[in-house]
């Protein structure tokens, strides 16, 4: 069964021109969502790559900051009146850590009406991740792993896919060699990339545990990963992003450099 990555935002929190960094992983008709973005923006993008709601099972919030977790609530919101409706088979799960789960559902409590929120523990299950434990999801392996971020409590994963390939996501922080087990010799790879090196002084990357696009290379040559994928950035210049980020980054990354558009697509 073919397998696709599609990428539903590409941009940091404060972007305006793109949508945040989200992503979706196919597999015949289901969905796995990693991450939901700021806000309803989330229903725009499904809409345009063509996702249903109504085949999305199993999403994964990274963390609490808002550019991640708060199209969360749109989708339980939507998700939850087709399941009322009688338009929405099966369960949704949600993967997320201890934390995450309390705090998504204090704003679901307070921002969405009873008769949604009694659907969760009925229809709508949070599914609590480990560090190092795994869980099918799409029927494949999945291993999540605490990135042990120094600001927001963080988890990324790593998928065993079907073709026998690895797929790794680091969340949006710089990798780390505990890191190393998950991340190295991936044939894909998704690694935040702030900005461009040249443009640090003007972005300040570093101050805000980010990378750029020449640090993110370095890092991707030395996993020897296969596929690299950048996302996580800055909006100021869309229209050049990608042939600027990959012409900085291919002195420094000998593998398949990725800067992928809002909503491009992947064979895996």
């Amino acid at each position: 069964m073919k397998e696709r990555l599609i990428i539903l935002g590409t941009g940091n929190a404060a972007v305006t021109r793109c949508y945040n960094t989200c992503f979706a992983i196919q597999k015949g008709n289901n969905y796995f969502l990693v991450d939901a973005g700021g806000g309803n923006g989330i229903l725009t993008q499904l809409e345009k790559a063509e996702i249903g709601l109504e085949q999305i099972h199993d999403i994964f919030i990274s963390h609490e900051h808002t550019d991640h977790l708060l199209g969360l609530i749109w989708l339980i919101r939507m998700i939850a009146a087709k399941i009322r409706s009688g338009k929405y088979e099966g369960n949704l799960n949600i993967y997320c850590h201890p934390q995450l789960n309390k705090t998504a559902m204090i704003i679901v409590k307070l921002t969405l009406p009873e008769k949604f929120v009694k659907l969760i523990g009925e229809r709508i299950f949070f599914r609590i991740v480990k560090d190092g434990k795994a869980k099918k999801i799409l029927g494949n392996k999945v291993t999540f792993f605490d990135i042990q971020s120094q600001k927001a409590k963080q988890f990324g994963f790593t998928i065993k896919l079907e073709s026998g390939r690895k797929l790794t996501f680091l969340g949006d922080e710089p990798y780390k060699d505990h890191e190393y087990r998950y991340a190295f010799q991936s044939d894909w790879l998704l690694h935040e990339a702030f900005c461009l090196y040249a443009e640090r002084e003007r972005f300040k990357p570093y101050e805000k545990f980010h990378t750029t696009v020449k640090d993110a290379c370095e890092i991707g040559a030395r996993l020897e990963v296969v596929n690299l994928i950048l996302y996580h950035t800055e909006d100021r210049n869309l229209a050049n992003r990608k042939a600027l980020y990959i012409a900085e980054g291919q002195p420094f990354f000998a593998g398949n450099l990725l800067v992928p558009d809002d909503l491009e697509e992947f064979e895996l």
